[in-house]
């Protein structure tokens, strides 16, 4: 299912529909606010009612549930992240070229708003949206497409293409995720050695694409 431009998807809509947008962002904020402050066991419909001064039957004419609510954070994360890529990936080059960018698009994207992106991810099977044509899965779409062309140009060695791309986004995912909640990530061992969030990121992206290159 292909997804329209947020752009164009906007200038289509009614007013009614974008203060509807409006109100949904609000409350969306609220739960990071309180996520961010108090974890994820204190976001509740309750609560959420309480920090946007709406009532909690008005609440629910926007979000069914608190699953909802993660949900529309994590899509909220998903779509600046397909912005991203295409933003970085839209020069072409070779598929190591656009693998680089892709990771790289990821991790940035997430170190900008990094309390919205543990909200994303809090409690993943909780919250799991199930409609196919969510962000995400354009985004975990994406990136399978990129390794099949990988493949094809004999870049990358022949895999089993589903698993190559949960295998890539669990490694990004788990770096970030360390740079998001270790923040002395770049100490060594014995505290002597010192590497920037900037060199680590660079060297984790090269050691998982050589793992992918026909040519290591």
């Amino acid at each position: 299912m292909s997804i329209e431009p947020a752009c164009c998807e906007q200038a289509s809509k009614s007013p009614a529909e974008r203060r509807h947008e409006r109100v949904r962002g609000s409350i969306i904020s609220a739960a990071e606010k309180i996520f961010a402050r108090e974890g994820e066991i204190a976001v509740s419909m309750r609560r959420l009612a309480e920090e946007t001064d709406y009532s909690p039957a008005a609440l629910y004419k926007y979000f069914g549930s608190k699953s909802e609510v993660f949900n529309a954070v994590r899509e909220s994360f998903f779509e600046r992240l397909v912005s991203r890529i295409e933003q970085a990936t839209s020069g072409g080059g070779s598929a190591v070229m656009i693998c680089r960018a892709t990771a790289r698009a990821y991790i940035d994207t997430a170190l900008e708003n990094p309390g919205t992106y543990l909200m994303a991810y809090s409690s993943w099977s909780d919250h799991l949206p199930q409609d196919v044509g969510t962000y995400g899965n354009q985004a975990a779409g994406q990136l399978e497409t990129l390794i099949a062309m990988g493949v094809e140009t004999g870049e990358f060695s022949p895999v089993d293409i589903s698993l190559a791309g949960k295998s890539i986004w669990a490694a990004v995912h788990g770096l970030t995720s360390l740079l998001i909640q270790v923040h002395e990530l770049g100490s060594g061992v014995d505290g002597t050695e010192n590497y920037s969030n900037d060199e680590m990121i660079n060297f984790h992206i090269e050691f998982m694409i050589k793992g992918l290159c026909t040519t290591k």
